[in-house]
């Protein structure tokens, strides 16, 4: 593969379809976005692939959408990682890329760096979080933290929430490539079979999942579950380079894995790091607070201060232009972030 095909695929996501199946799924390559996501902050190790693995997901799932705004991913827990947070822009128009962002939140006096990433989550939820705009009703789905990784509670949350079998096999890691820095490479395939109605979805029992939750072998009858099963077999034989790339272009990786599927694929959608952040939506936010709160936010330099957790940008107001009781318009310029 010469370095320019190479190229081509990275940070990418290809959907697919396996005909024979009734099976819809996507391929995803990130690289520099995913890069540029973790090199925002100085991460201790459990916290970046946990990260990077959330990221995938988030590119996977959100490719899945008809998404006019806003996909968020959200996990949360009682342990020392406390706070895991994606966001999937939509592309604004067809071609364009979408955008993804990510940071996490962490207690470094309780966190380890040698012990299980997932399991310094603790107990708590996976969300996933659909917002299309202005106009329309935000969509929130929760479910348990279980599993043993951020991609089994995915396919929990669509079997239990949507009622969708779907499957991970994801790879992430630091890239130590020959004549390039080393940088953070992830790829994945999600598959999910299409809509069908539950045997178990009404059983008082629950499902065959850790806590009674729904698997996706729960949701299909015996032909439907036949074909879920082979095309998960076949899923099992991927190899970790193979994912990750960047050796194997996805097209290639698609019909060694399931050319007896009948795979068919779709434009794919390139993906790259986005931020939102600006100084109107932090004016925005702050928009609620009174004058004597804007006050307490004060620092004795006599300005008030932002931070975007996401992408770093720093942002410094005169309290005098915030807050409903603003005294004045901030001036042209003044509130550009600094980084």
């Amino acid at each position: 593969m010469t370095l320019t095909t190479r190229i081509a695929w990275d940070d990418t996501v290809l959907p697919f379809q396996l005909d024979r199946s009734d099976i819809r799924g996507r391929i995803a390559r990130l690289d520099q976005t995913l890069e540029r996501i973790l090199t925002q902050h100085d991460y201790p190790a459990p916290v970046e692939a946990l990260v990077a693995e959330l990221a995938l997901l988030t590119a996977l799932i959100g490719q899945t959408i008809d998404l006019r705004w806003k996909l968020s991913l959200q996990v949360r827990g009682d342990g020392p990682i406390r706070l895991i947070a994606t966001d999937y822009y939509a592309a604004p128009e067809a071609g364009t890329p979408a955008q993804i962002r990510g940071f996490a939140s962490y207690d470094s006096e309780r966190l380890s760096e040698t012990a299980d990433a997932f399991g310094q989550i603790g107990k708590g939820y996976f969300a996933i979080l659909l917002d299309q705009g202005k106009g329309n009703a935000p969509y929130q789905g929760i479910t348990p933290i279980a599993g043993g990784s951020l991609s089994s509670c995915a396919e929990t949350y669509f079997a239990q929430s949507e009622q969708l079998p779907t499957r991970f096999a994801l790879g992430y890691g630091r890239s130590t490539e020959p004549g390039r820095p080393e940088a953070w490479r992830a790829g994945g395939v999600m598959l999910q079979h299409m809509p069908k109605a539950s045997p178990f979805a009404t059983s008082p029992e629950g499902g065959t999942a850790e806590g009674g939750l729904l698997s996706g072998a729960d949701l299909l009858g015996e032909d439907e579950g036949e074909n879920w099963n082979r095309a998960n077999i076949l899923l099992d034989t991927v190899e970790g380079l193979e994912l990750i790339g960047p050796s194997v272009a996805p097209t290639d990786l698609l019909l060694r894995l399931f050319h007896e599927e009948g795979p068919r694929v779709y434009d794919a959608q390139p993906v790259q790091f986005g931020c939102t952040c600006s100084p109107e939506r932090v004016r925005e936010s702050l928009s609620i607070y009174s004058a004597k709160d804007i006050g307490h936010m004060t620092t004795d330099e006599g300005i008030v201060t932002a931070d975007c957790q996401f992408c770093g940008a720093h942002y410094e107001f005169d309290p005098k232009t915030l807050g409903f009781e603003a005294e004045r318009p901030p001036e042209e310029g003044e509130d550009d972030p600094k980084h």
